[in-house]
């Protein structure tokens, strides 16, 4: 058997985000919470759906323009993956993008996605995307090499109203190209870690919520998780620990100087104030596996917080068995209590910024307006970043980026990009900023019915080459049955 070994990644990426926004600010003052403790912690706007999107046209969009933007081959793409939390056909998934992606081909006599195509689903919470991405690359080193692949990300992310969640929605998608000598970044699966870990109840969709709902009014079906948001923090960091390690394990790596030499980190985000967590303790994890130096400047922040640090070092190598706190009396406990102390202390130090803020920064302001992607979150975030690092010169060819991908459950990916020969190229045909300047601000009373699944009016946003829900089909007729079946439109 050959294996391909030339370096495959990604060389492009496009993105589909509706329209109707929300300001958190306004959503504030129509739920009477904090604004500027949301605008720390959240962000500064979500998007919500409309009437007529749902997670396939929503994917298909993403996949359209990605096609377009990068002048692709649909002949040439042997792999279309979807990666998704928010999929209502427990049967057909990435087949159904196909299907309308190929009839706008053809609408506009352009050829079809190749009929030899595989069409696979990942569903893995938040992290189903990456999955997805790794797959693609393994079928590209095999028996897919020298063809094309892409991955749409897209997810729904809706919580109930007057839920801790709410004001973490989202909604969108990310599509992403992979081929072999990519044009934006090398993708280092053999560099990267991985680590899994059945949590119980950090975030679940059990099936029995879909029972009964109407969807007379609208096309929508509800799509709320089962959370906890104390214990689910706590898993993102339990996971993200561990995957790093498995990177720093397989790489020889020293913790605390690979951390120190990276410019860019990308990571899953729920909201603003996840990634910055995972990352500090990351760090903090980092010190006390360092040398001298390293663990002087981890004492300096337990003695702000009043910390012994041998102790402090004890709990963060203890692997704590996180999967005992899912229980309604110990849901809110605190898997690594000094840590979190020594975090607060973290915060107020010239080095937080430096290791924590700053590696973050790219894309981080544009981030703020998307809410919570689910899948399509991390894909968003690079987008960005590579749009900022275009405009400042800030990334150099060659010069690795980490990316770390999370999902509910519990499991994690850090994967190594590294910048490819042509990736300023690559960045100007996203148009990642594009995709978010159709926004219509929303009012209190079209936010609650686009929401709640009623009808709406004085929306004022008319689709242009994209895909919409034309109707859902009704029949359970014997003969013929669509019940539930949705049929897609492209308005050109």
């Amino acid at each position: 058997m050959t294996q391909n070994t030339r370096p495959i990644g990604i060389s492009g990426l496009a993105a589909y985000i509706p329209p109707y926004r929300v300001w958190l600010e306004d959503w504030c003052r129509w739920t009477d919470n904090h604004w500027p403790k949301i605008r720390e912690v959240v962000g500064r706007s979500f998007r919500v759906r409309g009437p007529n999107h749902s997670v396939y046209t929503m994917a298909a969009n993403a996949v359209i323009r990605l096609i377009d933007q990068y002048d692709v081959d649909p002949e040439r793409v042997k792999f279309l993956g979807l990666g998704t939390e928010s999929s209502t056909d427990n049967s057909a998934g990435a087949i159904i993008i196909k299907g309308m992606v190929d009839e706008a081909l053809i609408a506009r006599g352009k050829p079809p996605i190749s009929r030899s195509c595989e069409v696979p689903e990942f569903k893995h919470a938040c992290l189903g995307g990456v999955y997805g991405m790794k797959g693609a690359i393994r079928q590209l080193a095999l028996d897919g090499a020298g063809s094309q692949a892409i991955v749409v990300c897209a997810d729904i992310a809706e919580y109930a109203r007057g839920s801790s969640g709410e004001p973490t929605q989202g909604a969108g998608a990310v599509a992403m190209l992979l081929e072999e000598n990519p044009k934006l970044a090398v993708v280092d699966l053999v560099g990267s870690g991985s680590a899994s870990d059945y949590r119980i109840m950090d975030f679940r969709k059990p099936m029995s919520r879909f029972c009964g709902q109407d969807r007379s009014e609208t096309h929508q079906v509800q799509d709320f998780p089962v959370f906890n948001g104390k214990y689910s923090t706590t898993c993102y960091v339990d996971e993200t620990l561990h995957a790093l390690s498995d990177m720093y394990e397989k790489r020889k790596l020293d913790p605390s100087g690979y951390l120190r030499s990276l410019r860019g980190v990308f990571m899953h985000r729920p909201y603003r104030r996840m990634p910055e967590t995972g990352w500090a303790v990351s760090y903090l994890f980092a010190l006390s596996h360092g040398n001298t130096d390293d663990r002087s400047e981890l004492q300096s922040y337990c003695a702000d917080a009043g910390i012994d640090v041998q102790t402090l070092i004890h709990e963060l190598s203890s692997k704590p068995p996180v999967a005992e706190l899912a229980t309604p009396e110990r849901h809110s406990y605190e898997a690594y209590p000094l840590t979190m102390a020594t975090l607060r202390a973290f915060r107020a130090s010239d080095a937080y910024r430096n290791e924590v803020v700053n590696k973050l920064r790219l894309g981080s302001d544009a981030m703020l307006d998307l809410g919570n992607l689910y899948t399509a979150a991390l894909p968003a975030w690079m987008a960005a970043g590579f749009e900022q690092a275009l405009t400042e010169g800030s990334l150099e060819v060659g010069e690795e980026v980490l990316t770390l991908g999370y999902g509910s459950g519990d499991a994690a990916e850090v994967i190594p990009f590294f910048m490819a020969e042509g990736w300023q190229e690559a960045t100007r045909k996203m148009r990642f900023s594009e995709a978010l300047n159709n926004a219509v601000d929303i009012d209190f009373e079209q936010y609650t019915a686009l929401h709640d699944g009623r009808r709406v009016t004085g929306l004022g946003y008319e689709p242009n080459n994209e895909f919409v829900i034309a109707g859902v089909g009704d029949s359970d007729d014997r003969h013929f049955a669509n019940f539930g079946i949705e049929y897609y439109e492209y308005i050109a």
